[in-house]
């Protein structure tokens, strides 16, 4: 089946350059990326986005903001900053949307309901900014794993009621499968988000087992895990979903594979395993 939407998120190759993701993606036929800040910076905005744009790819999302539980003025101030940063950045890229990722505990604290409120007074404070860009957020529940460290957010129905108040082209959501595939309402809270128009991305890797120790390395090609991909294929696109499904892995293996093997391993298995039989 055609590879029109599927999207190389550049962490599924994180020791590529720009230059290098976008080469593999031309290479291997496929049209879309989904870029990281960190490897963009290392070149500048504008050359990302002309060697994006020179090869005739999209990007997909810009990853990523977020990190917006801190309690104390500076802390906040820092998070403000570095956003509207990224939205400036998304932005220029031309991306689909800038991927948050809100945030887990600051150090020291226990507060739980306090950061997920702080992660509401946040939003709030960045919505214009990203109106004005023509940016759309994109909330990213985690797994519960991270809730601790990297997103107090875990469910896809938590994002939507933070993302309830503004308008669905400014903030939306994530659908990751590795994140929501084990939530016995996923499949109700994707016809919510399709109903208000609220997915941004789409995003597909698989969940191991056994867990490694690193649980952030936890993520696997497809096919290698536990998900079982084309009921969530088939809910996204029953919620009208129609942009880029990004394939996005988190695993010491993979990263320390060929780029050209991992693209070809991920272009074959997005075929067998994620798009619904022929």
């Amino acid at each position: 089946m055609t590879l029109s939407r599927l999207s190389l998120n550049q962490a599924t190759i994180k020791r590529a350059t720009v230059a290098e993701a976008v080469a593999a993606c031309v290479a291997a036929g496929v049209p879309s990326i989904g870029l990281w800040r960190e490897p963009v910076a290392e070149i500048g905005v504008a050359k990302a986005a002309a060697l994006v744009r020179d090869a005739g790819l999209r990007v997909s999302s810009l990853c990523r903001g977020g990190f917006l539980t801190a309690a104390d003025p500076n802390g906040i101030a820092a998070a403000l900053e570095d956003n509207r940063r990224a939205i400036a950045e998304a932005h220029d890229l031309g991306a689909d949307c800038l991927v948050l990722v809100v945030g887990g505990l600051p150090p020291g604290s226990r507060d739980l309901q306090g950061a997920r409120q702080r992660v509401a007074d946040r939003l709030a404070d960045l919505v214009d900014d990203a109106r004005h860009a023509g940016v759309r957020l994109a909330l990213e529940p985690l797994h519960p794993i991270y809730c601790a460290d990297r997103a107090v957010i875990s469910t896809l129905g938590q994002a939507l009621e933070l993302a309830a108040p503004y308008p669905p082209e400014v903030v939306g959501v994530v659908v990751d499968t590795f994140h929501s595939w084990w939530d016995p309402a996923v499949f109700d809270d994707i016809a919510r988000a399709g109903q208000q128009g609220r997915i941004a991305s789409f995003q597909v890797c698989d969940f191991l087992v056994p867990v490694p120790s690193d649980v952030l390395l936890a993520r696997g090609m497809m096919g290698d895990g536990v998900i079982d991909f084309p009921p969530l294929y088939a809910a996204v696109e029953a919620a009208g979903y129609t942009g880029d499904i990004e394939v996005e892995i988190f695993n010491a293996d993979v990263w320390a594979a060929p780029f050209d093997q991992v693209v070809s391993t991920m272009v074959e298995r997005y075929r067998r395993h994620v798009l619904p039989a022929p």
